[in-house]
């Protein structure tokens, strides 16, 4: 990640324990209290700083963390995006340009001058946010720690969120995707499973990363939220920031949702019973606990250490994010059981793009290869 160790450069001599109270103060306002949400705090000087130094690489890995699954973009729109990790991410990951749309002028600059300085192709442009879309069509169109900060708290909040989305959605090329990502908050997360809910109510397609095509089944019980992690090194500077500061940053955690350009369909899920793991490993006495997601709905997954075998081992193995494909379960209560004979294939690791059909020459992680003759042949390790 080149520009993080640009970013780390500018940290020697840095008052340190004066970034890390500034870096407090931005993740109580935004995080917990909220007071901060939507209230224009990269205007302010040491938010600013603390953002660049702290929040910019984190938001930069995150979109990085997210692009393998989408298709390439040649065209991108960073809306709202601040001093734009999501436009530089993009640019990184090999998009041809991408354009910049902020209302902070502060924001703007730093990241006009760190396009200056590294030679990118962005484009920066000052404008109310929400307001009237820049010109043109987008292959890309990335809406970052933005949708959670609109309308918050105000009654019609969703109404006028839809209204926006479907706004950003008419400006997408054929074949283009619409990336919502908030913090994976309980709260933010809802709000934007809420949304996504009305998106697909009203036709839209998601390109990632859910696989049921109905409402949310995270948000039937109050206490339930979906987002993605994926691990991560931080960089030295941001690991020195995050102690000052008294946070934990080990991970990238997100709550994100890419939605197809209108009229495309939905991808087609592989055949069998496939699931998307969307917990971390639940502690469970003499077994091994998921939560799965999928075309059928989402769903308790349990297997028992007794039952470990050499076609379902790679159970144990499961990180949230993975797709897999299972056969030889047991539907228990409102779970399912994995069974001595049952078989768990990896489909896809997490941050990789779910397939909607097998490879014909390349077996999926986990699987049973086949002879020619189409038999069986006992698993490897």
């Amino acid at each position: 990640m080149p520009r993080l160790a640009r970013f780390a450069r500018l940290g020697r001599g840095l008052d340190l324990p004066r970034v890390g109270r500034a870096v407090r103060a931005l993740s109580l306002g935004l995080t917990r209290e909220r007071r901060l949400a939507g209230e224009g705090y990269l205007d302010r000087p040491d938010s600013l700083a603390a953002y660049l130094l702290f929040y910019w690489p984190i938001s930069y890995a995150q979109v990085r963390a997210l692009l393998p699954e989408l298709p390439a973009p040649r065209r991108v729109l960073d809306f709202g995006g601040g001093a734009g990790p999501a436009a530089f991410a993009c640019l990184d990951a090999g998009a041809g340009e991408a354009r910049l749309v902020d209302r902070s002028r502060p924001a703007l600059d730093a990241a006009r001058a760190l396009a200056r300085e590294v030679a990118s192709p962005l484009s920066v442009e000052r404008r109310t946010v929400p307001g009237p879309l820049p010109d043109g069509s987008f292959d890309l169109i990335v809406v970052q720690h933005l949708v959670n900060e609109l309308w918050a708290g105000e009654p019609d909040a969703l109404v006028r969120r839809v209204a926006l989305a479907r706004s950003l959605l008419s400006r997408l090329s054929p074949g283009g995707t619409l990336l919502l990502v908030d913090p994976a908050l309980r709260e933010t997360s809802r709000d934007l499973l809420v949304l996504r809910d009305a998106l697909v109510a009203g036709g839209a397609a998601v390109r990632a990363p859910c696989l049921f095509r109905g409402p949310c089944p995270a948000l039937a019980r109050p206490a339930d939220w979906c987002h993605a992690e994926r691990p991560w090194e931080p960089p030295r500077l941001v690991a020195e920031i995050a102690r000052a500061a008294g946070l934990h940053k080990e991970a990238l955690k997100m709550c994100a949702v890419a939605f197809a350009s209108p009229g495309e369909p939905w991808p087609e899920a592989p055949a069998g019973r496939v699931l998307r793991i969307v917990s971390e490993p639940l502690s469970g006495k003499g077994r091994r606990r998921y939560v799965g997601c999928g075309p059928e709905g989402r769903f308790g997954l349990s297997l028992q250490d007794k039952h470990v075998g050499p076609g379902n081992a790679l159970f144990g193995q499961l990180a949230r994010g993975d797709v897999i494909r299972a056969s030889g379960l047991t539907a228990r209560g409102d779970g399912l059981r994995i069974e001595a004979d049952s078989v768990v294939v990896r489909l896809a690791r997490a941050g990789e793009p779910a397939p909607s059909a097998p490879h014909p020459r390349r077996g999926a992680e986990g699987e049973r290869p086949r002879s020619p003759g189409g038999a069986s042949r006992s698993p490897g390790p």
